[in-house]
């Protein structure tokens, strides 16, 4: 499930982050990727061990936290700690799809990698390229979003970043291991947890809202992982 959360964050949150990675040291991307990844990735990444990096991501989680889009699709888990990655002077990241498992940093905890995130930081005519193409049974879909926005796909998709011509590309970006591992049943929750929403705001009948919400909580208790 290919899936736009908008306004994550707020045009003020996304200035204070710009005006934090604006002073920050960037290293070379390549040394969080294996061999190969490391051939077709050529882009800038805030070390992992960067306190900015840590301060950063614990804002991008807290904003996801609190948008019902984002909780509702994703259903999520265990979340990988935010990075954060530049792309520029033609940076780019080829087809790839990413590492099933992921350590999380802290010690011998690992996260099944069920979803990716890219949430973007600077906005489409800031750049030119950087585009991220997915690349699923339907063909290819291209995902260029206003900063603040995210995009979430499953991480089990082939990926790449167009390579940046004009400015400089800025993003957050991470893994998410979901209480529901399947796409197709997370897909069915979504299209459920909207339906009861929309039913429940049009003021339909309490009873079959009700039974519809058993419906999907019995379909959760059934599939969720923990």
């Amino acid at each position: 499930m290919l899936l736009h959360i908008p306004e994550v964050l707020t045009r003020e949150q996304v200035a204070g982050m710009r005006a934090a990675l604006a002073e920050a040291e960037w290293t070379d991307g390549r040394q969080t990727v294996g061999p190969q990844g490391a051939k077709v990735k050529r882009n800038l990444q805030l070390p992992d061990a960067s306190p900015l990096r840590r301060e950063l991501g614990d804002q991008v989680v807290a904003a996801l936290t609190r948008h019902p889009l984002y909780h509702a699709a994703v259903l999520p888990l265990r979340t990988i700690s935010p990075r954060f990655n530049r792309y520029e002077g033609g940076g780019e990241y080829g087809f790839h799809i990413d590492g099933a498992v992921m350590s999380t940093g802290r010690g011998e905890e690992h996260v099944r990698s069920d979803i990716s995130c890219t949430l973007f930081l600077a906005d489409p005519d800031e750049y030119g390229g950087g585009e991220l193409i997915v690349s699923d049974t339907y063909g290819e879909h291209e995902v260029k979003l206003p900063a603040g926005d995210a995009i979430v796909y499953p991480s089990s998709s082939l990926h790449r970043v167009t390579p940046v011509t004009r400015g400089a590309r800025i993003a957050s970006f991470f893994w998410i291991q979901s209480l529901v591992r399947d796409d197709s049943g997370r897909r069915l929750l979504l299209e459920m947890d909207t339906a009861i929403r929309t039913l429940s705001a049009a003021g339909a009948d309490q009873a079959a809202i009700l039974q519809l919400t058993g419906v999907y909580h019995n379909l959760l208790r059934r599939w969720a992982e923990t």
